[in-house]
């Protein structure tokens, strides 16, 4: 196929898309959708970010489908691999925050062995001495023959 015949068929391709639908024809088409979308999805709920994943697959898809006769800018492309660098970058410190914050937790709950403590556990204000701390995703104290996760503690006094 020669340049002049991909371009008619392009101009041919653009002229079948600016077609007119009338507002009956919308509706329907609209209703449609909808529905083939909700069987798509089949429960999922839709995501708020885009994430690792969702960036490279849009990558591939741009560069599977750009125009040969004019493919994306150098700097276009080192533009967008940067975004993808720093997108891994935040991903792995919020990685890191997180156990920063289980080792802080994890910390302070130590540091209240042997102290008494007060806790509220829903309605209930629990007032005893920390007997022993375990360590895990959310630090347990001990307090009064229970267990008690960190968070729920709201004072600590000095012996």
């Amino acid at each position: 196929m020669d340049i002049q015949s991909v371009s008619s068929f392009q101009e041919q391709a653009d002229l079948r898309m600016q077609s007119v639908l009338s507002s009956q024809e919308k509706l329907e088409l609209n209703r449609m959708v909808d529905e083939y979308n909700k069987t798509l999805n089949q429960g999922r709920k839709p995501q708020q970010s885009l994430g690792r994943d969702d960036f490279l697959k849009i990558l591939i898809t741009q560069l599977s489908y750009q125009d040969p006769t004019a493919p994306m800018e150098d700097k276009e492309f080192i533009a967008q691999m940067a975004q993808f660098s720093s997108l891994e970058q935040m991903t792995s410190m919020a990685g890191d925050f997180a156990k920063l914050t289980q080792m802080l937790m994890a910390g302070e709950a130590t540091s209240a062995l042997g102290k008494s403590v007060e806790i509220t556990d829903g309605e209930r204000v629990v007032q005893g001495r920390v007997n022993a701390v375990s360590r895990g995703q959310v630090p347990e104290i001990l307090v009064n023959g229970e267990k008690y996760p960190w968070e729920k503690v709201t004072r600590v006094f000095e012996e």
